[in-house]
């Protein structure tokens, strides 16, 4: 059987768990990824098989810097610690190739495989501790960085092949939420699904360029939501079709009534004190450190967004969630069914797997329950229901069941989502 045909002919779904770009970002004292043998060992106690990350194809292969010292840490201050993914504790000093390699070689010990994408276009670079990485990206031009991005992760097949690495990768894709980042730079899109349209003839041809180089491995891109409205667009030669169902609702609700992704200028600090914990400075001086201001542009993340999640009392945040969920249950619900139903049609149309590889509600605060609650725990029992009678390839609980995600420690969740999508038994949790 060919390498390309490993994640259509997957016998069993692939249940995944979202490592992203925290794993090396997260490696000091006391952080989730510290060991990444306990790691994998904890995942894979939850029912999960397969682990999606930020590979750094860019930095390692294609930006021409020296990333045997690669030094990585906090935005500065208390920005964004209590931002979900952004809440770096400690700064850490990685050899980032060697890193990697370990990564595969504990995937390897635990038997897990690994999807590897690029979050570099929205936000990896952001933890670094000088802009080389991020200067480096944005001095591609726009047109050619699907293409260099293809030869970044080829060069990564080369050297898993080499170092007999190669049959922990399930699937490459060649970017995190295309249509969302700075890969559209220059498209002047107005919208995301003319964005997915935009953006094909540059993904085309940097899949054209991954097929050059390494024919025998399955290749793909992965789209932020379900693209409903361009999903004939997409890349003509897709191995697998990657959506990132979040169906936001009432969480969608809040963030326009806030003006959360807005820019600055616009914001009404006002409107959210209701939301916020007592003595929340003004949001004009929440920020990086002085000096430090290419953080703010090596994230896509709006401003507003950070000082909210920042400064909320997340009790509040999740009353004013459920105050409000009635009025969007049935909607997300039938919304998330929907997705899921034309997304596995859209796949079976090119006899691709489905995979999906981030959801269900939205973007919440760290301390913020409503994910893994009772009602976004069903969300995420409903979604699994769904994609297990749709057939879809891989799927994860939701994006915030991770080892540096608070739901981690909800074992119990985690292994009955499991049960529910895989069929599999999963072991009794470690006392």
């Amino acid at each position: 059987m060919s390498p390309r045909a490993l994640v259509t002919a997957t016998e069993e779904p692939l249940l995944v768990s979202l490592w992203d770009f925290t794993w090396y970002t997260r490696t000091g004292p006391g952080e989730p990824f510290e060991d990444l043998d306990r790691a994998f060992a904890q995942a894979r106690e939850r029912g999960y098989d397969t682990v999606r990350i930020c590979a750094m194809p860019f930095l390692l292969f294609r930006s021409g810097l020296d990333t045997s010292a690669l030094r990585l840490g906090p935005l500065g201050g208390d920005y964004g610690q209590r931002v979900r993914w952004y809440d770096v504790r400690r700064e850490t000093t990685i050899d980032a190739r060697a890193h990697l390699l370990e990564l595969f070689r504990a995937a390897d010990r635990h038997d897990v495989g690994v999807i590897a994408s690029s979050w570099e276009y929205q936000q990896s670079p952001s933890f670094a501790r000088d802009p080389g990485w991020y200067e480096a990206l944005h001095a591609v031009d726009p047109e050619d960085r699907a293409v260099v991005l293809a030869d970044a992760h080829a060069d990564l097949v080369d050297l898993l092949e080499a170092e007999g690495l190669a049959h922990r990768l399930v699937l490459t894709e060649l970017h995190n939420e295309v249509q969302v980042g700075y890969l559209t730079d220059g498209l002047g899109a107005s919208g995301r699904d003319e964005a997915v349209r935009a953006l094909t003839p540059r993904l085309e041809r940097g899949i054209a360029r991954f097929r050059e180089r390494r024919p025998d491995r399955p290749v793909t891109v992965d789209y932020a939501g379900v693209p409903v409205g361009a999903l004939s667009a997409l890349p003509r030669d897709l191995d697998a079709l990657v959506v990132h169902p979040y169906v936001y609702g009432v969480l969608g609700e809040l963030v326009e009534t806030f003006g959360l992704r807005g820019p600055l200028e616009d914001f009404d600090v006002e409107r959210v004190r209701p939301l916020l914990r007592p003595g929340a400075p003004d949001p004009r001086d929440w920020s990086v450190p002085p000096g430090q201001e290419w953080r703010t542009r090596a994230t896509i993340m709006a401003r507003p967004e950070v000082y909210v999640h920042d400064w909320c009392d997340p009790d509040a945040w999740d009353r004013w969630l459920y105050d409000r969920w009635a009025n969007h249950r049935l909607a997300m619900e039938q919304k998330l069914t929907l997705w899921l139903e034309v997304a596995a049609d859209a796949a079976a149309a090119r006899g691709i797997p489905l995979l999906l590889g981030e959801g269900y509600v939205g973007y919440t605060p760290l301390h913020g329950r409503f994910e893994e609650g009772p009602v976004g725990a069903e969300l995420c029992r409903h979604a699994l229901r769904e994609a297990r009678r749709l057939g879809v390839r891989g799927a994860v609980v939701c994006s915030n069941a991770a080892p540096h995600h608070p739901m981690w420690s909800d074992v119990a969740l985690q292994q009955e989502c499991a049960a529910i999508f895989t069929g599999r038994e999963v072991l009794e949790p470690v006392v």
